[in-house]
């Protein structure tokens, strides 16, 4: 099948934000009296829903707010960071300027708020490359489930098969392996505990860019 699509992560993937996150989740609870639990980041999963994560928060830590103010404080506590910080990782501008030159469609599936991925990529004036946006503030399954990803072949109106994601987690290699893309997955130092796992799940695992585009190359795509 011809491949007509890149999709991306966002967090991780395009940006260098992983551990802001980590900083945010530390505040938070700290804010309100909860010690922070040494397994938290254990038992979070990575790559869940902007709303499934602020539901395990919720229901783990007793939390009076809803989901949804939750996730309203989270968004007020790093958009200034997203809106003025947050950088693109090195290679990425490149690679979306080709694709776009080549009019190869491009997608975002991220687990993060569109407010938020809007912001960040609007800043680093990249924003107007993405085709459609799937975002974990939708009504769909987050990641490793498919959801998000074949929402937004669907949105590109393609199926999954025409369709490269990008990645760097394990839940999100694995979200994108079962919506039937082919996957190749970017070294992210956030994710070095699953990069084994990783490796074993995704088409190709790449240290950079550089790599991420021979692999693309492979595909017939002349970037």
């Amino acid at each position: 099948m011809t491949i007509k699509a890149i999709i991306f992560d966002l967090d991780g993937t395009l940006i260098d934000s992983m551990g802001l996150w980590r900083m945010v989740d530390e505040e938070f609870l700290s804010s309100r009296g909860i010690a922070v639990p040494e397994d938290l980041f254990d038992d979070l999963p990575q790559g869940n829903s902007f709303i499934q994560t602020a539901q395990y928060f919720k229901d783990r830590f007793f939390l009076p707010e809803s989901p949804d103010e939750i996730m309203q404080i989270w968004t007020e506590m790093v958009q200034e960071h997203y809106a003025g910080s947050v950088a693109l990782k090195c290679g990425v501008k490149q690679l979306l300027e080709s694709l776009a030159l080549q009019h190869i469609k491009i997608g975002l599936a991220t687990s993060n708020s569109y407010e938020l991925a809007q912001k960040s990529l609007k800043y680093n004036s990249v924003w107007h490359y993405f085709d459609f946006v799937s975002t974990g503030d939708m009504d769909l399954k987050g990641k490793p489930f498919p959801d998000i990803y074949l929402n937004c072949a669907k949105g590109l109106s393609l199926e999954p098969g025409q369709c490269i994601a990008i990645e760097d987690t394990l839940s999100g290699v694995m979200a994108a392996k079962a919506a039937g893309m082919i996957t190749l997955a970017i070294h992210d130092a956030d994710s070095i505990r699953d990069h084994e796992k990783i490796r074993r799940v995704a088409d190709a695992f790449c240290e950079d860019y550089t790599e991420i585009i021979n692999e693309i190359r492979k595909h017939r795509l002349w970037i």
